[in-house]
């Protein structure tokens, strides 16, 4: 028995394994050391909006860092950072166009 059968119905794959969840894309980086998880929001940013979110779920302690020093130097905005149980959520908004 599925604890939360619905919400398999608003998860929508899109390339490799990102998934597109309520109008926010997901990057599972979970497992997967720095620097991997920014450079995977990075190629994902340059494919999305101006003004779209992106969500990173990351184990690496050292994402933290990486994800605060990319976003204070590509123009995007870091608006939400979280942790639980070792995994550390990244929000991240898509910065104007260069």
């Amino acid at each position: 028995m599925r604890l939360f059968p619905h919400f398999h119905a608003l998860l929508k794959p899109a390339a490799g394994r990102m998934f597109v969840v309520m109008g926010e894309r997901l990057i599972d980086a979970q497992y997967q050391k720095s620097p991997i998880p920014v450079l995977r929001a990075a190629k994902a940013l340059r494919e999305m909006e101006p003004g779209d979110k992106l969500r990173v779920l990351a184990t690496d302690p050292g994402a933290v860092a990486d994800f605060r020093d990319f976003c204070l130097t590509s123009g995007h905005a870091l608006i939400a950072t979280s942790e639980s149980r070792g995994v550390f959520s990244f929000s991240v908004k898509r910065g104007e166009a260069p």
